[in-house]
């Protein structure tokens, strides 16, 4: 004899089905993230999608608007530069090269942040005080000043710009692993973890890292905008990558002599780290939204 079902079976969502329900919600994130995808398309495939080297020079062809414009040519979509570069196969390499210089960069500030943040959070006494008082004075000096600093110390260079607004960058991931750290210690969760023996470095790994995982990922996306800035300001201010490198900020630094005479060799760039860097935030913001109610049930 079969089972009669009075009531329908109502399935239950996971956590990270829960997550992205909640994230879709939030309408300018998911603006956000198809902006996002569409640039790391340009960034992961620029051998297909770039028509041109972007290094070429065409020299018949210099300062020549985009092709939508009266006098502009379909082969260049986006115009050329004051050298007859094609602009569209620079801004998609330097896709690539922006964001995989703000990856590496956001790569090392979490690690180092999160390791002197975990000693910090673990520990009492002179080592915890020598480490924030560290980031605090770091803290204190704003972000590109310190960054120019540290280059004008180790030298101009694009190795040097990824050192320098790494180091900038790891103090936000230090506080915030701290602090949450100091917050998780109260629970049972880890009072019973230190009962069973475990020792400070299972405990972080084991216990507390994979319940301070929301904050730190919102950290990292707001960390990655902030790299894009910066290393685009380096290089803007000819500290960071060098030409004829595409990176966005170069490109800039290169264009701003002709802001009248090709207005779009600075604009397009402008906009092109304008459109990368608030699609990121955006994305910050849903990351956050959705990961609120998880960071509340810890």
């Amino acid at each position: 004899m079969s089972e009669v079902k009075i009531y329908k079976d109502t399935p239950i969502p996971g956590r990270w089905q829960q997550f992205w329900q909640r994230y879709r919600r939030h309408k300018g994130a998911m603006l956000g993230l198809m902006f996002l995808l569409v640039i790391l398309m340009f960034a992961l495939f620029s051998p297909l999608l770039a028509p041109h080297d972007p290094t070429e020079q065409f020299s018949q062809f210099l300062r020549y608007p985009p092709a939508w414009t009266e006098k502009g040519i379909n082969e260049f979509l986006l115009g050329t530069d004051d050298l007859g570069r094609d602009l569209f196969s620079r801004i998609v390499y330097g896709s690539r090269l922006s964001l995989g210089l703000s990856a590496a960069v956001v790569l090392i500030a979490a690690l180092f942040g999160i390791l002197l943040g975990a000693i910090a959070g673990l520990s009492k006494g002179i080592i915890e005080f020598a480490i924030m008082r560290i980031m605090d004075i770091i803290l204190a000096v704003p972000s590109l000043l310190l960054a120019i600093v540290i280059i004008a110390i180790i030298g101009p260079g694009l190795p040097n710009a990824i050192y320098a607004v790494a180091i900038v960058l790891i103090p936000h991931f230090v506080r915030i692993v701290r602090a949450t750290i100091k917050e998780e210690m109260n629970k049972d969760y880890v009072i019973a973890a230190k009962l069973d023996g475990a020792n400070g470095a299972r405990l972080f790994t084991h216990s507390i890292l994979p319940n301070i995982l929301p904050p730190l990922i919102v950290q990292v996306s707001l960390a990655f905008s902030t790299a894009i800035v910066d290393i685009a300001a380096l290089g803007f201010l000819g500290l960071g990558a060098q030409p004829p490198n595409p990176e966005w900020g170069t490109i800039l630094s290169q264009s701003r002599d002709f802001i009248q005479l090709a207005p779009w060799t600075v604009t397009i760039p402008g906009l092109a780290i304008l459109i990368t860097v608030l699609s990121i935030n955006l994305v910050g913001d849903g990351l956050r939204d959705a990961l609120d109610p998880m960071e509340s049930r810890g």
